[in-house]
């Protein structure tokens, strides 16, 4: 961006309560101080995540006459000359509106996701292509800078405008210099330091090349007590392509219930590992989905997660809770009868869930949600009596019943291993339809039911297909027309 340019027009793209309007308003003060008139408006959005704005800032120098110019009041597909996107999305968003131009656009775009709620709502893997959104962004502008602005933030203890206003002054897309970007933060008088470290954290990565998010490098989570070591050397006798999914299985297993339970996936996966072949694709995919199957969502998992200390920790970091103030957090739950009796040993629970008038009553009592405060003595007193069913789960209704669903699947996988290794991989995989709990879990469960009882009679890619179909949306309606069919 020369200086001769008497006109600059910036586009921001920002989530709500992401401080789209704070970095409009220091942008604003900047040009302002330079003798330059400055011009901000703003569009707020809806349904996206939490609200996605689109906010405008027009920057022109005073005309020699003294004549104030006419400014637009939105910015216009093709006349931009800096957009500022707080998300890889946002960034996307730009694109396709035209905000973003080959020659003149400079874009600035963070590359971590906040995912949308249809992304979130698809029952299996409902996320945006990131990478096509990278290359869309180089091709369609004339400079783009992207790195992990949410990563940033929490390196800095910032917020994500003060990483997107470094960001803006290190491309040196503004006739401004770093000095006056900085004055602007100190102007505004609030979290002037930490604002200061994002500034200079955005500033610095604006230099460097476009960076996706680091993966985080998960440890091995098996403990080292004994038991844990004799299932550690058991999974290094697995084929090669099963042992990271199984040792990670079995670490979340026996955090689910205990080494004994962990023990008992591991004799189901190398049954599976002895009837596999090289590459031993349905081992890996057996030995994912196993794991996930085996950890069911009960009443009692969902009070476990829901009192853990870590879990108190983790909110409070990301509400980035001060020393001085105390979190208070509230949950909407809704247990229904059904699972709240299938934790119970067998002969009790099909007694309250047979139907008499017992059972009405009970049903009655649990018809509407309940606004459940986790971090009050009385409800988190009640969750931790339900986690600590925990060594009773084996007994529970619940508990017989999934064990005899997935030895019918093991079962049928085994079977047609032998016929067609292929097949036996989309049978396998036919458990990403059984998650959650509640209608979510039932509506799953007889997807899954519906495909296993036709799976003989058809060809692996039959399987393939309908399995998408019911992972193509939440209430699987794709699936559902080929089963009224």
């Amino acid at each position: 961006m020369t200086t001769e340019k008497n006109r600059i027009a910036i586009a921001i793209l920002a989530l709500g309560g992401q401080g789209g309007g704070v970095l409009a308003e220091w942008i604003q003060h900047v040009a302002r101080e330079d003798g330059w008139i400055a011009q901000g408006t703003s569009v707020p959005g809806v349904a996206q995540r939490t609200g996605s704005t689109v906010y405008y800032v027009e920057l022109a120098r005073p005309g020699a006459d003294g004549r104030v110019p006419v400014m637009a009041q939105m910015p216009m597909p093709g006349d931009v000359d800096v957009v500022v996107a707080s998300e890889l999305m946002e960034t996307g968003r730009a694109v396709l509106r035209g905000f973003a131009t080959k020659e003149r656009t400079t874009l600035i775009g963070s590359t971590h996701r906040v995912y949308a709620i249809s992304e979130k709502q698809v029952a299996g893997d409902g996320r945006g292509n990131g990478d096509k959104i990278i290359a869309a962004a180089q091709e369609r502008s004339a400079r783009f800078i992207g790195f992990d602005m949410e990563a940033a933030t929490e390196a800095t203890h910032s917020v994500i405008s003060a990483i997107m206003f470094g960001a803006l002054a290190g491309s040196g897309a503004l006739p401004f210099p770093r000095e006056a970007f900085e004055q602007a933060i100190h102007h505004s008088g609030k979290a002037v330091k930490s604002n200061l470290a994002g500034f200079a954290e955005g500033f610095a990565r604006a230099q460097g090349p476009v960076a996706m998010p680091a993966k985080a490098e998960a440890d091995l989570p098996i403990p080292t007590t004994p038991a844990g070591q004799q299932l550690a050397a058991r999974i290094y006798e697995l084929p090669e392509a099963a042992r990271t999914l199984a040792i990670h299985g079995a670490a979340r297993l026996m955090d689910y219930q205990d080494a004994a339970y962990a023990g008992l996936y591991l004799d189901r996966l190398e049954q599976v590992a002895r009837l596999d072949a090289a590459p031993f694709t349905l081992t890996a995919e057996v030995a994912r989905h196993l794991a996930l199957w085996m950890a069911y969502e009960d009443t009692i998992r969902v009070a476990d997660l829901k009192v853990r200390a870590s879990r108190f920790e983790r909110i409070a970091q990301e509400m980035k809770l001060k020393d001085d103030q105390v979190l208070a957090l509230t949950e909407f739950m809704h247990p229904r009868l059904q699972e709240l009796a299938e934790v119970l040993p067998t002969g009790l629970a099909r007694r309250l869930l047979n139907g008499g008038a017992l059972s009405r009553w009970l049903e009655g009592r649990f018809t509407k949600g309940r606004h459940a405060r986790t971090t009050g003595l009385r409800w988190f007193l009640l969750l931790r009596m339900v986690a600590a069913l925990r060594g009773w789960r084996p007994r529970s209704l619940r508990y017989a019943q999934e064990q005899a669903r997935i030895g019918e699947w093991l079962d049928a996988i085994a079977t047609v291993t032998a016929r067609d290794n292929t097949k036996a991989i989309e049978i396998a995989r036919c458990q990403r339809l059984i998650k959650g709990y509640g209608d979510t879990f039932e509506r799953g469960l007889d997807n899954f039911r519906w495909i296993m009882e036709r799976h003989a009679d058809v060809d692996c890619e039959q399987i393939r297909e309908w399995r998408e179909k019911a992972l193509a949306d939440d209430q699987a309606k794709h699936l559902s027309r080929v089963m009224a069919a």
